[in-house]
């Protein structure tokens, strides 16, 4: 196995700060939306609009996820890089494989949520589809 270097875990910064920056925007958009939609469930209360708001509800939930595991994985990058500088190189190498698994989690709900969204976004051309037909 190659020695890990101060540069190895420092790679993975940039990644991980565009990929929280795109997660943050998921993040605020779905308040946005629930924002919204909570306001018209106020005015007039529908069956769709619960339904929308706990599909919205899950999917902010999996990216309250994916932040967490991806905050943890660039602080134990970090940590690594620290381990590395005072020369405790077999544990920073343990504590980067850590980091790497949680990136790999982060991404992994980043999937399921993108079909959450997906399917939700199906539902919404189906209804419009069968407007249009009874036009």
């Amino acid at each position: 196995m190659n020695e890990l270097t101060l540069t190895t875990p420092a790679l993975l910064f940039s990644a991980i700060s565009l990929i929280m920056l795109a997660y943050t925007n998921r993040f605020l958009a779905y308040a946005a939306v629930i924002r919204n939609l909570h306001a018209i469930y106020q005015k007039k209360p529908d069956e769709t609009l619960l339904i929308q708001i706990r599909n919205l509800k899950k999917r902010l939930t999996l990216t309250r996820w994916m932040q967490i595991f991806g905050i943890t994985s660039l602080l134990l990058c970090v940590l690594t890089m620290f381990l590395i500088y005072i020369e405790y190189p077999m544990i920073a190498v343990w504590v980067f494989g850590i980091a790497l698994l949680l990136l790999i989690l982060s991404l992994a709900f980043l999937i399921w949520e993108i079909q959450i969204s997906s399917d939700a976004l199906r539902h919404h051309i189906a209804d419009i589809e069968e407007h249009l037909k009874k036009k």
